[in-house]
């Protein structure tokens, strides 16, 4: 079994749930009222008959205003809509709390009937398949596909670069390994399902945050063996942990987000810079190279993988190669904590 990573490594990213905005469904003893918000900008449509209350947050990033919009949208089709339906796909995603990247504003929804094509919605795309039991639950009320069947969905959907953000988040989230084989085996010769293999056999409930999850697709995707997450190494000062590495080569990346060395409640910026720096030399000391990956590394790849084929030339070692996916064995301890 795969060594868990300690809870709250410097620069993680907890998964966190969403919860849907407030909407609003029309009446006719509301409908003057309502004509008058709307005017006044207190009110903005949605789909027929929904409003919701206008998106304020100007200072807000464009990711969390996406997220937003997508969330408004999802909310107000479960109210307007009369098929049971049950959230899925990225909409799933974020309820349940799994990280995204480049997500985009459509929610989707999965009922269990073909949908009445003349009633479409902008914004909104409506999945139906014989969703069993088994892959259907809720959230404080809300109807969502289980943590399982929204990791395979994403998975197959998804380009693999979203997909495994997701499907990290959700193993780190607990999603059940066995669970999700079997939905896989179930998914044999459908759309999406050698994607879905793929992104399953990179994915590592272990990873602390979307950049590290994003950096190792990038890796396999180059043909290299995805780095292991929160890897272990014995130090002067103690075991000290690499976001991700080699062991073989003692080589590892730490990602730095924004949020790193910032002040907490107990520790100033400045001493977390200095500690910082302490633990970056005992692993060097250690014999380890340690490249430093950001957000704006991973939008320029071939820099990156310049860097990477630098130093692995330096290691003396041959780089560590990515097995075809019929060779790789989905892991299902992977993220059990």
């Amino acid at each position: 079994m795969t060594t868990p990573a300690p809870p709250g490594r410097p620069g993680s990213d907890r998964p966190r749930r969403r919860d849907l905005p407030t909407v609003y469904r029309a009446t006719r003893e509301r409908e003057t009222e309502t004509r008058r918000r709307r005017r006044r900008g207190d009110l903005v449509r949605v789909r027929p008959g929904i409003y919701a209350l206008p998106d304020l947050s100007a200072t807000d990033s464009p990711a969390v205003r996406r997220e937003h919009a997508h969330l408004v949208r999802l909310a107000a089709a479960l109210a307007g809509l009369r098929t049971p339906v049950w959230a899925s796909h990225t909409s799933a995603a974020l309820l349940w709390g799994c990280w995204t990247y480049r997500l985009g504003t459509t929610a989707h929804v999965t009922q269990l009937g073909p949908p009445d094509v003349r009633r479409g919605s902008v914004g909104l795309r409506r999945h139906w398949t014989a969703l069993s039991p088994r892959d259907r639950t809720t959230l404080d009320g809300v109807p969502v596909t289980t943590l399982e069947r929204t990791a395979v969905d994403c998975a197959r959907a998804l380009p693999g670069e979203q997909a495994v953000v997701v499907v990290d988040s959700a193993m780190r989230l607990g999603a059940d390994p066995d669970v999700v084989g079997t939905l896989m085996a179930e998914s044999a010769g459908t759309r999406g399902i050698r994607s879905a293999r793929r992104v399953l056999a990179v994915a590592d409930g272990r990873v602390e945050s979307p950049g590290e999850s994003r950096l190792r697709w990038i890796l396999a995707d180059e043909g290299l063996a995805a780095p292991e997450a929160a890897v272990p190494v014995a130090t002067w000062m103690g075991t000290r942990w690499v976001d991700l590495g080699w062991p073989e080569l003692k080589v590892g990346f730490e990602f730095d987000g924004r949020g790193k060395y910032a002040a907490s409640g107990t520790v100033r910026a400045d001493q977390a810079v200095y500690d910082e720096k302490r633990r970056h030399d005992a692993l060097r000391e250690a014999g380890w190279v340690v490249l430093r990956v950001s957000w704006a590394d991973l939008e320029d790849r071939e820099v990156l993988l310049e860097r990477v084929r630098r130093v692995l030339a330096r290691s003396g070692h041959p780089a560590p190669r990515y097995r075809p996916v019929a060779d790789v064995p989905v892991d299902r301890r992977a993220g059990r904590r």
